[in-house]
């Protein structure tokens, strides 16, 4: 955790709309954010929403499938599965619908992981040190399966800061990245208009002149994106046209649907020498860090769930389908050890008596 976080409470004040929205959707949102360090979950007990924080060394890309979740830190990516029998258990009876549980940590060398996806060949990952997509392997600490054109080699430089990636019917379908060049670290001197999306089938730039653009996803025919820097959530359809959706009081990073709805995540700029200069700071003097509600219908905010302290950076969300109230345990809490999930049987194991003779 930093040490702002380590000194300001966490304190997140959901508005009426975003109440609203989120007693309606049926669902719950998992957030990550690697400036304060930790993995939130945000649900509904059906009076108000709950708000549940776990630690983690800075949490960046998260995705769900079913019953499974990833979560990118610094040390590697993990994975967790949800043991719904567990939940009901777990601490009062009926408290939790859904606890997901560590089961792996693949422990890979500093590459700057970024956005994470499960596809249908396994679990890709944004190698953004190494310009590159990769699949989380078993036997590598990366297996490289798609780079850029106008990168020439998997050299550990940041050439693009590659960031953000989009699946369709399980393949890679787009990616998003903050310049073009092929030396070390050279996004840096464009990236107020250098940000680009490319197709990865074809290897084509289809949207050019983006402000550090990040999370592109594809949702009902059409690929969205978010122009970070301007503070705009940017849709592309079918021919390539884009459309400016809306526009937020933040930088903005974390994308996700549910239903009707579109969850995007703000940002605070948290110093000048990257962030700076950005659009979005010329048209609004405060940003904000924040979960905005926007609907597909109008474009329209229809509630905020905003972080008051502790907080000023998001890096990823998730929209969890029939799960309201959730929970996910990390390797700091004892209870993993006593947690025995299994296809025919669940239970816990009871806690051991301090008296238990030890292991021979």
């Amino acid at each position: 955790m930093s040490e702002q976080a380590a000194r300001t409470p966490l304190q997140c004040v959901p508005d009426a709309g975003f109440v609203q929205w989120l007693s309606a959707s049926g669902g719950s949102l998992a957030i990550s954010t690697y400036q304060a360090g930790f993995l939130f979950m945000v649900g509904w007990n059906g009076r108000q929403v709950s708000f549940l924080p776990r630690s983690f060394q800075t949490p960046t890309g998260l995705d769900v499938q079913a019953r499974r979740l990833a979560l990118a830190t610094r040390g590697g990516i993990s994975l967790f599965a949800d043991a719904p029998e567990l939940a009901y258990e777990y601490r009062e009876p009926g408290r939790y619908d859904a606890l997901y549980l560590p089961r792996a940590t693949y422990h890979l060398p500093e590459l700057s992981v970024h956005d994470l996806a499960f596809g249908d060949e396994g679990l890709w990952w944004v190698n953004t040190r190494m310009s590159c997509l990769s699949l989380l392997s078993r036997d590598y600490s990366v297996e490289p399966r798609w780079t850029p054109r106008f990168i020439s080699d998997l050299a550990p430089e940041d050439r693009c800061h590659l960031n953000g990636l989009a699946l369709k019917d399980g393949k890679p379908f787009a990616v998003t990245a903050l310049g073009t060049g092929d030396t070390l670290a050279s996004w840096r001197d464009t990236r107020r208009d250098g940000g680009v999306v490319i197709d990865v089938g074809s290897g084509e730039i289809v949207l050019r002149g983006l402000a550090m653009p990040h999370s592109p996803r594809s949702y009902r025919d059409a690929l969205w994106v978010l122009n970070s820097g301007a503070g705009q959530l940017l849709r592309l359809d079918a021919s390539g046209k884009s459309e400016v959706v809306c526009e937020l009081p933040g930088y903005l990073r974390g994308l996700c649907f549910a239903h009707d709805y579109a969850l995007v995540g703000l940002c605070q700029i948290r110093e000048s020498n990257i962030f700076g200069g950005m659009p979005v700071q010329e048209k609004y003097p405060q940003l904000q860090c924040a979960i905005a509600v926007i609907s597909l219908r109008s474009g329209l905010c229809v509630g905020m769930l905003r972080f008051v302290s502790g907080c000023t950076e998001i890096y990823d969300l998730r929209f969890l389908p029939g799960v309201q109230r959730p929970n996910v345990l990390n390797l700091d809490k004892p209870d993993i050890r006593r947690a025995v999930h299994a296809p025919a049987a669940s239970f816990w194991l009871a806690e051991e008596s301090p008296a238990s003779p030890a292991a021979s």
